[in-house]
């Protein structure tokens, strides 16, 4: 039995909740964005007024102001939308328990065993009416083979419509489309193509595995196998929870970091943030990495391990301005900053004890975290803070634990 792969996307979907729950703003051009007072203030989606100013995703919102003086700027309700795409969730599940989420706003549905709702299309109509009709926003959806197929469907026709993408007609819907539509295919990587001659997706699909490889490694035979409609890779099923590989932060100062102090406060504020939910998922990890950008938004990443497998705040943030130190030159201040942790093991992982008393003193740093934890949990992150943390309120005057949001974003599941 061949496959049916529906991809749902939910139109514009932070400004289509925005405006469904603001009747005032609804005939005006709106856009959801992050705060201009504290330098996030990028356009993160648009309704289709805005779009017809020519406003674009991730385009600076004075940029965006310009193209449309009388925009409507708001600020993202994450609490909202994680409450809408839960609604959207569950009317899908009437359908199957193979649903993969792919953010907040998308998800890809298996529904080859959902014949007694009809085949494909029929209930891709029918999940495209009910999300109108129940929740009042739009949804398109791609049906298809396989995962990638159902997404350029999804993508296909904008806003509220449903696109049928098979093994007969994929080399004429699919392979015209430029190179840069297909999953995974980013900005560098379209670069790359074109300064090969390779523009469309049927380009891609038409050059040898071996060739792309030489041209891209190992992500060239990925591309040849996406192109062609070869992928096989299954709907996970609703509940699945991914293998957590990494864990971090990262922010927009409010204003430009001048100097080494400045960029240690708001280290441990990232620092604080990464420790505490590696702690509360039972992890400790042995590399650090960093994230830094500067003013002219050029950045640099590094990473450095530690001596022991750790979840405790002060040595990961020490790590992190030691690989700072190393590697920043201060050509330019800095603008942003991120810290985040990998190579994982359980925090119950035997420890190798030395001499020196190490283990013992990070055992012990690691209960007073664990306690300064349930302090924030009770009366909130303020209670407690490091003194470092009140010499300059305007850089860790902001939580990044509570305001973190994770989009399950994933294509490949761990081996």
């Amino acid at each position: 039995m061949e496959r049916s792969i529906l991809h749902a996307d939910c139109n514009k979907f932070y400004a289509s909740v925005e405006c469904l729950h603001r009747p005032e703003i609804r005939s005006k051009p709106v856009i959801v964005g992050g705060d201009e007072d504290l330098r996030h203030g990028i356009v993160l989606t648009k309704n289709e007024i805005a779009s017809k100013f020519g406003i674009k995703t991730a385009e600076p919102i004075w940029q965006a102001r310009q193209k449309c003086p009388d925009l409507v700027v708001v600020k993202p309700n994450y609490p909202l939308y994680l409450r809408f795409s839960a609604l959207t969730r569950e009317i899908y599940a009437d359908y199957t328990d193979q649903i993969e989420p792919f953010g907040l706003d998308e998800c890809w549905l298996d529904v080859t065993g959902s014949g007694i709702f009809g085949n494909g299309m029929t209930i891709a109509e029918e999940i495209r009416r009910r999300v109108k009709f129940e929740l009042g926003i739009t949804v398109s959806i791609g049906v298809s083979y396989n995962k990638i197929f159902a997404k350029l469907g999804s993508d296909y026709k904008k806003p509220d419509a449903v696109t049928q993408i098979t093994k007969r007609n994929f080399k004429d819907i699919v392979w015209p489309l430029p190179a840069q539509n297909l999953l995974y295919v980013g900005r560098s990587t379209a670069a790359r193509f074109r300064s090969c001659g390779i523009f469309t997706i049927g380009d891609i699909a038409l050059c040898t595995p071996e060739y792309l490889h030489m041209l891209l490694g190992k992500t060239g035979y990925m591309y040849h196998v996406f192109a062609n409609g070869l992928d096989n890779e299954p709907v996970s099923k609703m509940g699945n929870k991914a293998v957590v590989k990494s864990i971090g932060n990262s922010s927009t100062a409010p204003r430009d970091l001048e100097n080494e102090q400045d960029v240690k406060v708001l280290m441990y504020v990232l620092g604080e943030s990464v420790a505490r939910r590696m702690r509360e998922q039972g992890f400790c990890c042995k590399t650090v990495c960093i994230t830094v950008r500067d003013n002219a938004l050029l950045r640099i990443e590094r990473q450095g391990k530690l001596p022991a497998y750790s979840a405790d705040t002060g040595e990961i943030t020490k790590k992190a301005m030691e690989l700072f130190r190393k590697n920043y030159n201060w050509r330019r201040p800095v603008r942003s900053i991120g810290i985040s942790c990998t190579d994982f093991e359980q925090e119950d992982f035997p420890a190798q004890l030395d001499l020196y008393g190490c283990a013992q003193r990070r055992a012990k740093a690691q209960r007073l975290d664990k306690t300064v934890d349930e302090l924030k949990e009770r009366f909130g992150n303020f209670c407690v803070q490091r003194g470092l943390m009140l010499t300059d309120r305007g850089l860790s005057g902001f939580n990044p634990y509570s305001e973190n949001v994770i989009h399950p974003i994933g294509y490949f599941k761990p081996q």
